[in-house]
């Protein structure tokens, strides 16, 4: 073997030991990342295991299979409201009309199909269009006067409540038909088990062959990557934990079809901000607008994208809470709505300061936020203690960011 040959294999073979790190070097990089300040869903995680911890040591009913459906289905109508403000949040805006958005949808749902008689499908996309003609004036105002968003949701806010309150009209509330498959769908429906376990076993087979993919990838371009027994251990233990958790939900009623629609929102929404331009281009503007727009990518379209999306799950999650309670009325949509959705999209990860966070944060952050109201109701107390603790975690939430975000700030000088 000549010296040349002999020098290319050592090459190839130090290429190849830098191209799978290893479940050690995973572990190790995640040390890394945690002690630079990048925290990601680890607090949240945290967090769900103590609640859960506290609340069944308290009254062992708030781990029943079937309180955690009941939680399940509580959790999707805002839930699907939470991940539209992550899409504000990671350009550094805020929309404080979600709440008054899901109480005029789920009215104008009532009033277009029980007092109307248009037909269902006619009255949710009504709705839902309404949400997406409320967001794209949110992003018109912001693209061409520059109206803060802080401004001008707060203004929607008080707009939308009034048409809401003007539709409804004297009465106030219009009960939905209870045998309609619309209010089936946000009380009674559930995945049958074997529909369950299958869809388990989906994000595993997702995490392989996308991570294969970006394994081969990394590796022609000769870049460091976990290697193949780091992703099917991560794959392994994902599927595992769905299967067991499937396993014990189906010892109850089951997994509700209206929070497997949220999660299914999630994971599409997760998708684009991950693996498509736009997505790509969201971050970009949130992290820094100015060379965002230098770099050739058209902010006010961006902006006007993420409104647009954020009004039309606050729609959705209006349309999913009346199918919940089986009414709509004044009180849809007012309360702690804002709060919780703005409180779950923080909590669950999402920076208030822009350019940080996931659509899996609405997911977690929601799974806290309800968890603190299911069991709270579950001991009986006062609402007054929801509102204060909901307060707290929020805060704590928002330390927790701003603590992580110097840290990566000196850790970057450094």
């Amino acid at each position: 073997m000549t010296h040349e040959t002999r020098s290319t294999a050592l090459d190839r073979a130090d290429a190849r030991l830098r191209n799978d790190e290893g479940i050690v070097g995973s572990v190790r990089s995640f040390i890394d990342r945690v002690r630079s300040g990048d925290l990601g869903m680890l607090p949240v995680a945290v967090g769900l295991i103590l609640i859960a911890t506290v609340f069944t040591s308290l009254n062992p009913v708030f781990v029943a299979p079937n309180n955690l459906v009941n939680l399940l289905f509580d959790a999707a109508a805002v839930g699907c409201i939470s991940l539209g403000i992550v899409c504000v949040l990671l350009l550094g805006q805020i929309d404080l009309s979600v709440g008054s958005m899901s109480g005029l949808a789920s009215a104008l749902v009532g009033v277009l199909w029980v007092n109307m008689g248009m037909p269902l499908p006619v009255a949710v996309l009504g709705a839902l269009a309404t949400g997406a003609v409320v967001g794209f004036i949110y992003g018109t105002f912001l693209n061409r006067f520059g109206m803060p968003s802080f401004v001008s949701t707060l203004a929607g806010l008080l707009a939308l409540l009034g048409f809401q309150l003007y539709i409804l009209g004297p009465t106030g509330s219009i009960n939905l038909p209870y045998s309609s498959p619309l209010v089936r769908f946000g009380q009674i429906m559930v995945m049958p088990d074997w529909l369950s376990y299958l869809l388990a076993l989906v994000p595993g087979l997702l995490m392989v062959v996308l991570g294969l993919r970006t394994i081969r990838n990394r590796a022609a371009a000769n870049l460091s990557n976990p290697g193949l027994s780091v992703l099917l251990a991560k794959a392994g233990l994902l599927t595992l934990a769905l299967l067991v958790a499937v396993f014990y939900l189906n010892q109850g009623r089951g997994i509700p079809y209206m929070f497997g629609l949220f999660v299914v929102l999630v994971v599409v929404m997760n998708y684009a901000l991950t693996r498509t331009k736009w997505g790509r281009s969201m971050f970009a503007v949130g992290g820094n607008t100015e060379a965002a727009r230098r770099a050739g990518i058209n902010v006010n379209t961006i902006r006007l994208s993420a409104f647009m999306i954020c009004s039309t799950l606050a729609a959705l999650g209006g349309v999913l809470s009346s199918a919940r309670l089986a009414s709509a009325s004044q009180q849809a949509g007012t309360g702690d709505v804002n709060l919780n959705a703005i409180a779950a999209a923080v909590i669950g990860g999402t920076s208030l300061f822009g350019g940080r966070g996931s659509a899996w944060s609405a997911l977690l952050g929601i799974l806290v936020i309800q968890s603190i109201s299911n069991g709270l109701t579950l001991l009986n107390l006062s609402s007054s203690l929801r509102y204060m603790i909901t307060g707290a975690v929020l805060a704590i939430a928002v330390i927790v960011d701003s603590l992580a975000r110097q840290s990566r700030a000196s850790h970057g000088r450094a």
